[in-house]
């Protein structure tokens, strides 16, 4: 957590938590939802949803979203969230908490750019998507790196495992949307 942050948090101990406003796509990418996006709908559908899934505003300022790396940790509930001074902004997760980057020299980089450890295990799920349990935690690969995910199942270096995606939050302890958990569903 940067230094600025933390001394905001005790500079303004109270201030009241932020739900809704920002998301984690399966690519990685972060979103900002205002007002009218969220009513528009969630930012990801749950199993059986009807809603139209409304993302936001893809945020591409470097330094924001490097920031928001930076600062970007589960409570201890498994919700995520961004720590914007002293608010914390929840955030609404498309997949999993981390997006993995296969580099082609073996390593794993989180969304954030961090280095995720090593790999602990693979999981396959019934749509073909691929996710790795690392020592940092459990993430999904991201599509464009599915070569080089392929080649390492190939080589026996990842025997992926079937698992069932819906079953992976409460597995892997986090929370997709924190909103929904507090019952804010304000597209209904």
């Amino acid at each position: 957590m940067d230094d600025i942050v933390k001394a905001a948090l005790a500079k303004w101990p109270n201030v009241p938590d932020c739900h809704g406003w920002l998301g984690l796509d399966a690519r990685g990418d972060w979103y900002m939802r205002d007002d009218r996006c969220q009513r528009s709908g969630p930012f990801a559908l749950q199993p059986g949803e009807g809603a139209m899934p409304s993302k936001g505003s893809r945020l591409l300022h470097d330094k924001l979203i490097a920031f928001i790396g930076r600062n970007y940790l589960p409570d201890d509930r498994g919700q995520w969230f961004f720590q914007n001074g002293p608010q914390r902004v929840y955030v609404e997760l498309e997949a999993t908490p981390w997006v993995w980057r296969l580099q082609p020299d073996g390593a794993v980089l989180a969304h954030t750019g961090g280095l995720a450890g090593a790999v602990l295990r693979a999981l396959l799920d019934a749509e073909g998507h691929l996710y790795l349990v690392t020592e940092l935690g459990l993430g999904l690969v991201h599509t464009n790196d599915m070569a080089l995910a392929a080649d390492r199942v190939e080589q026996g270096e990842w025997d992926p495992e079937p698992v069932d995606a819906a079953a992976l939050p409460a597995q892997w302890g986090f929370v997709r949307s924190p909103q929904r958990l507090l019952g804010q569903r304000p597209w209904v």
